[in-house]
């Protein structure tokens, strides 16, 4: 059987009970023949305790104590159906009913096989375990045999008000036999019961973590039952049988048996998830609400009006509450969602909600340094998480970028189990959340996550180029202030002394001028040689701005002229390439500067080979040493590379860096044509 054809089969079962318990019970204060508001009333709340339940945990897990509540309450219904009508039939008419003898004994029977279903219980809660099935086996077939004697069994089958009537299929000859078959089933029973409670116990002692916890409600409420029995037996023996305090202890029990039950598997659930069933207890729970508000209206109009006006069956009366459900229902399911919510997900907010609300967040303008904090809110809020963060991939790694609340503590380290944001394949970052010990992580929960961390790949790509944008620009500042201050070095330690140089120079040859000529001659040659090299050096500084070589010959010979300067071998391989626009070209002329560079002082390289290619109209470079080389993993960039990077990148360029221990390094990049050639 499917998932979707037993949670209908569970769902109807439950309903069809249900409803078949709250109409005999209405008929039943109608017909006059109830004995015990109060005891019809507790019959009422165990089953609607019971269905929504039962049905629930039958439906979605399809685990045996769901299918054992539906059990109890089919045959809760039938008792009360089947007590009702022996009761009219043999009390209120005249004449009874025909199978009004049949109805007794399904009375008899089906209350008893109800009280047997619900002690069964701990055998199969919360999950069973397989290394006790044999004991189901031994009180399922003990109980069958014990309904099937108590059919044939002569005996007077009692109904409520007292009334007696033969059991109609007893089998006289069999008395004998079946009393002794009876016997040995109902000590199977007993044992069984002994046993179930043996193995809770062992099961407890061996479990571990939620499953605990869940054997632990159980066993609160076996205490409960047992302080209560013996209290109402020391009561029923000081007292009397028909005390007050009798009475009220003995009604206590039968509300801890008939609520205690379904209380516990339904705490064991909303408490600790033992099924991951939020959506679905949510469900269960409005159902289980509105069934409630649904016979308090009807029996309340129906019965209660009806015995104000002295009349039990008025048409008026029920077209009335049809007429009032149709008004109030609508208000009263609404209220009836809230209850859920709150039961189910306690203050926090529904996973709807919580992404609606993320949603809506992202979709409004926020400044950036708001995004990641309130994503953090939200994340903590739609979880009940202690503390929740947002990673942020910066560089080379992932750092904490916002925590909720501001003032928790980050880890140094990405945890385990937090969810990775990717958007188009690429790491952005991460989300991670600490989960109260009382309330731990569940796939609910861990969804909830993977699904924030699903809508917020474009949100934190946008952050992150935001990001790097304003370190970009601190870089470019830090660039320029660096080259001005690098010009004004160069100006200052060289191209300056030098001129200071030839002044002073000029000084001297004039005082000898008048006194030794073949001196001041000789002087005046070398003022010529010392200008030469003061404009030579001044047109270097030039070129390191924009070289002319670069504007009137192109990327090669530029590259070429300062290949045969490098302090290191350097082969330029450039082939046929044309022009390129004037800032492509500067681009990857520095670029290609700043590798040689970086080569010349950090390589410790013997040979390099610069390599010049136009593909699809992108000119691209590679600069290849022999060198030392580095670990490109583990070492991020450095100035000169985060420089070459960012010019790149200026231009829709890209920069790529290989490298090895001992095995040089390579340095690629790439810009594609923008504009025309000049």
């Amino acid at each position: 059987m499917n998932v979707r054809t037993r949670g209908r089969l569970a769902w109807f079962t439950a309903g069809a009970s249900v409803a078949l318990t709250t109409s005999g019970l209405i008929l039943s204060y109608a017909f006059r023949v109830g004995d015990d508001p109060v005891l019809a009333l507790l019959v009422l709340a165990a089953v609607l305790a019971m269905a929504p339940v039962g049905a629930t945990i039958a439906a979605k897990a399809g685990n045996a104590v769901g299918w054992a509540l539906i059990a109890v309450i089919v045959a809760v219904a039938i008792f009360v159906t089947a007590d009702i009508y022996a009761t009219y039939s043999s009390v209120v008419r005249a004449r009874p009913l025909p199978f009004t003898g049949l109805a007794a004994l399904l009375d008899q029977l089906a209350f008893f096989l109800a009280l047997l279903l619900l002690i069964a219980i701990p055998l199969l809660y919360p999950t069973g375990t397989p290394r006790w099935r044999w004991v189901w086996r031994a009180y399922v077939t003990a109980t069958s045999v014990l309904i099937g004697g108590f059919a044939i069994l002569p005996q007077d089958l009692t109904l409520t008000g007292g009334k007696e009537l033969a059991n109609p299929y007893a089998i006289e000859a069999l008395e004998g036999p079946v009393g002794a078959i009876l016997g040995v089933a109902g000590a199977t029973i007993l044992a069984c019961i002994v046993l179930s409670i043996v193995g809770l116990v062992l099961r407890y002692r061996e479990a571990r973590g939620d499953e605990r916890q869940q054997i632990r409600w159980l066993a609160y409420l076996g205490i409960a039952t047992v302080v209560g029995f013996v209290a109402n037996m020391v009561v029923i023996a000081t007292l009397g049988e028909n005390s007050v305090a009798a009475g009220a202890l003995g009604y206590a029990l039968v509300v801890m048996v008939l609520l205690g039950i379904p209380a516990a598997c339904a705490v064991a659930i909303l408490k600790y998830h033992l099924y991951d069933l939020d959506i679905v207890i949510r469900k269960a729970v409005v159902f289980g609400l509105l069934a409630v508000f649904i016979s308090i209206v009807y029996a309340g109009i129906v019965a209660g009006v009806g015995a104000f006006v002295s009349s039990s069956g008025s048409t008026a009366l029920s077209f009335a509450a049809a007429a009032a459900l149709a008004v109030l229902f609508q208000p009263a399911r609404d209220r009836a969602r809230k209850v859920a919510d709150r039961l189910v997900y306690g203050k926090r907010a529904t996973p709807y909600e919580v992404l609606a609300e993320f949603s809506g967040r992202v979709s409004e303008t926020y400044a950036s340094d708001d995004v990641l904090p309130r994503m953090a809110q939200v994340l903590q809020a739609g979880t009940g998480a202690d503390s929740a963060i947002v990673w942020l991939k910066i560089g080379g790694g992932l750092r904490p970028s916002a925590t909720s609340p501001v003032d928790a503590v980050a880890p140094s380290e990405l945890p385990a189990d937090a969810v990775e944001v990717r958007h188009q394949g690429e790491l952005l970052g991460a989300l991670s959340v600490s989960m109260p010990a009382a309330d731990p992580m569940n796939p609910a929960k861990a969804k909830l996550v993977e699904d924030l961390a699903s809508q917020a790949g474009l949100v934190l790509r946008n952050v992150r180029l935001i990001e790097e944008l304003r370190a970009s620009r601190q870089r470019i500042v830090a660039a320029q202030d660096e080259e001005r201050r690098k010009i004004e070095r160069n100006l200052h330690d060289g191209a300056q002394q030098q001129l200071v140089a030839l002044q002073v120079k000029l000084r001297l040859a004039e005082q000898i001028l008048g006194r030794d000529v073949a001196k001041a001659k000789e002087m005046l040659a070398q003022l010529g040689e010392d200008t030469g090299e003061a404009l030579d050096n001044l047109r270097d500084l030039a070129r390191g701005i924009y070289p002319p070589l670069l504007a009137d010959k192109g990327l090669v010979a530029a590259l070429e002229s300062q290949a045969r300067r490098a302090a290191v071998p350097v082969t330029v391989e450039a082939g046929s390439i044309g022009r390129f626009p004037q800032d492509t070209e500067a681009a990857v002329y520095f670029c290609c500067l700043e590798a040689l560079q970086n080569v010349a002082k950090y390589a410790g390289a013997t040979q390099v080979t610069l390599s010049l290619s136009d593909t699809d109209g992108s000119l691209s470079f590679e600069v290849i040493d022999d060198g030392a080389g580095f670990d490109s993993g583990e070492t991020g960039y450095g100035t000169g590379l985060q420089g070459m990077a960012d010019r790149l990148a200026a231009l829709d360029g890209r920069l790529e860096v290989r490298s090895s221990p001992g095995g040089g390094t390579t340095v690629i990049g790439r810009v594609p044509r923008i504009g025309n050639a000049s």
